[in-house]
């Protein structure tokens, strides 16, 4: 049986950024299961036609990847989700995965990194590898992407973990809860001196680049700056984690693991 390996991620039109976290990702998913042929797919509509107008690149949706799949005769196929929190864009997939099953023998779906419990645990130690070292009174704020979906939820509950555990870490989101005001009363409060900000997202693309580490008025960093705790931007996605690489992988592997359990 044809067997192969689709990875799903928003998608980013930054060439050097998609190489070290995406590429990345797909490499050490490919690797996991060399019996596959590896496969992508964006969810992001702006970013796939952003492609094709300025590169001439062409990349598949999800329903377009997996329709050509079945068209070539793949019977076995194993989707991974590169997004962070369960929220519309995983739910798109899921939605279009449903409507394709019968195309296939068996179709597989691993989870985005946030979806259990453990996975904060896991996030927070992953992320305690690319933090740099940080003074006693220095912190680190996570840039979230945020979402209008419930999922948006995930952030505020990272955020909680960290305080509760005295993690030297806080997260926001740039288009939800916890806003960045917030963050800054609470570590002003708190006595903090300094901050790193980085993206607490697959790539660092627009958001982190723009939102994040610019000189515009509205940027985390100006907006820090103009607090008085002094911020220095660090841009490099998840991606370029091999932990959080390492959960992608956990996360495919329990998903072709609960696959074979219900074949049996």
């Amino acid at each position: 049986m044809k067997k192969a390996l689709l990875v799903v991620s928003f998608g980013t039109s930054y060439h050097d950024t998609c190489e070290k976290n995406i590429v990345a990702c797909e490499r050490a998913l490919s690797e996991s299961c060399p019996d596959r042929e590896l496969f992508r797919a964006f969810t992001s509509g702006m970013i796939i036609r952003k492609l094709k107008q300025r590169d001439g690149i062409e990349i598949d949706t999800p329903l377009q990847a997996l329709k050509k799949l079945a068209a070539q005769g793949y019977q076995d196929v194993a989707i991974q989700s590169l997004h962070i929190i369960n929220g519309d864009e995983y739910e798109k997939i899921v939605r279009e995965v449903q409507s394709l099953r019968p195309l296939f023998t068996r179709l597989t779906l691993g989870v985005p990194l946030l979806s259990s419990h453990d996975d904060y645990a896991q996030l927070m130690r992953a992320l305690q590898q690319q933090m740099p070292t940080l003074g006693a009174t220095e912190k680190v704020v996570f840039m979230g992407h945020g979402a209008s979906h419930h999922a948006f939820a995930a952030y505020a509950c990272l955020d909680h973990m960290m305080m509760a555990q005295g993690f030297p870490a806080r997260v926001g989101a740039v288009e939800s809860y916890p806003e960045v005001d917030i963050l800054i009363e609470s570590l002003g409060k708190e006595g903090v001196t300094a901050v790193h900000l980085m993206p607490l997202m697959l790539v660092a693309g627009d958001h982190a680049i723009n939102d994040m580490a610019s000189d515009d008025e509205d940027s985390w960093k100006t907006l820090f700056n103009a607090a008085g705790i002094p911020a220095t931007p660090w841009l490099s996605g998840l991606g370029e984690n091999p932990a959080v690489r390492a959960m992608f992988v956990a996360h495919l592997q329990q998903a072709l693991d609960m696959a074979m359990e219900e074949a049996a």
